[in-house]
């Protein structure tokens, strides 16, 4: 199923590594079809769990690896990327709060700091032709690495199905945990699980229980709500419940409380950057209650101008982070934008966790421009209702002058 032997001059090439079907095919794949090239394995640690670390080593040295490099991302994946994405207010297409896309720009740099540490000429991923994660990788490599060459084997390669992957580790009697009875594809980091592949190829089928893996199903949730308080500041999730925590501790704090409760499961339709539509199944438990917290906040304290920036933000943050262009001017630009907004959002909310729902029930700010005072339907003195005769007639006057004009044009 390999293709002819290629002598493409690649003496060392860094592989994205994970251990899963794809990976444990490109090691055996590259020694077979780039001469005398050497195979460094990498792997990003970005919170996907110890279990999927354990013997990986092992694993890619057997396979044919003559190294493997191991790299501890979480807190700064977290901190650098999560937490700067989330404080902008970016969403994907409305629901999609983009655990995958944020994972990949500090796995790409991770990659290519190991590439330049044992001297490298290439790189190499894991990513089929169809989907958005290739653009995201070679985006990256682009912007940080231009001179490396970049190996895309499903780009290469005869195979092209999961099969056809398994039969080809099975002539070469290389052991993998995948199985044709595996059917779904997922992608796990501190933030949230993706789940595609099976049923959900069908968006005529409900996802079935075996999607879900990390949150309780919203109907088998606790009856009785659960309560938890988030401080906030300059945009920043800092303490949960009272406590101080690291950004990579505080995600996973929140992660445990809130997905017993059902919290941040969605089902999407989404575009792809490739131009096919895709379905996925995420579930984003910490995550959606951090996005609560900080829209409630924002809701105390950003003016109406303000908010409505943030939103435009939001909007060009969420495709630029879904495809792949976070080293980029733009990039730097739109997090400036909202650096400067998140400087006022501070304050504390409190969250009600019931069935599935994030819901902020308590917020206040020491920046907040809500006045009771001024809002209350009550009597107050603070206010002259009289005043918003003249406020309204110079907020219509466009209006007014249009209506005169086209009433002139009649009566001619």
């Amino acid at each position: 199923m390999s293709i002819e032997i290629k002598n493409t001059g690649v003496k060392k090439v860094v592989l994205a590594y994970s251990g899963g079907l794809d990976t444990s095919a490109i090691i055996p794949w590259l020694k077979e079809n780039y001469d005398n090239c050497e195979i460094i394995a990498f792997c990003a640690d970005v919170g996907q769990g110890e279990e999927e670390l354990v013997g990986l080593t092992e694993k890619a040295l057997a396979s044919g690896a003559s190294e493997c490099h191991i790299v501890d991302l979480k807190e700064e994946f977290v901190k650098d990327y999560i937490y700067p994405t989330i404080a902008s207010g970016a969403i994907y297409e409305g629901t999609y709060l983009l655990g995958t896309s944020m994972a990949r720009p500090i796995i790409a740099k991770a990659q290519v700091e190991v590439a330049r540490k044992v001297g490298a000429d290439a790189l190499c991923h894991g990513c089929t032709g169809k989907g958005n994660d290739q653009v995201r990788f070679e985006g990256c490599f682009a912007a940080l690495a231009p001179d490396l060459k970049v190996i895309a084997p499903w780009r290469e390669w005869t195979m092209q199905s999961r099969e056809d992957l398994l039969a080809y580790l099975a002539e070469r009697d290389i052991k993998t945990s995948a199985s044709a009875t595996k059917i779904y594809s997922r992608d796990a980091n501190a933030f949230h699980i993706s789940h595609e592949g099976g049923e959900l190829e069908d968006p005529w089928n409900e996802p079935s229980k075996g999607v879900w893996t990390l949150t309780a199903d919203p109907e088998d949730a606790p009856n009785k709500p659960e309560y938890v308080s988030l401080e906030v500041e300059h945009g920043r999730i800092t303490k949960v419940n009272g406590e101080a925590l690291t950004p990579y501790a505080a995600l996973m704090t929140l992660n445990a409380i809130a997905a017993p409760h059902g919290v941040g499961r969605i089902d999407i339709t989404e575009n792809r950057l490739v131009g096919m539509k895709s379905r996925g199944c995420y579930e984003t438990p910490g995550g959606t209650v951090m996005f609560a917290a900080l829209r409630a906040i924002e809701e105390l304290v950003l003016d109406k101008t303000s908010r409505n920036w943030r939103e435009q933000v939001a909007a060009q943050m969420a495709h630029l982070v879904y495809d792949g262009r976070w080293f980029t001017p733009l990039c730097k630009s739109l997090l400036a934008a909202s650096e400067s907004l998140a400087e006022s959002v501070n304050g504390e909310v409190v969250v009600k966790l019931y069935k599935g729902q994030a819901s902020a029930v308590k917020k206040r700010s020491p920046n907040s421009l809500y006045s009771e005072a001024f809002a209350t339907f009550g009597e107050d003195q603070v206010y002259d209702q009289k005043h918003a005769e003249g406020f309204i007639r110079l907020y219509s006057l466009a209006s007014r002058i249009r209506a005169l004009n086209a009433n002139d044009v009649k009566s001619k």
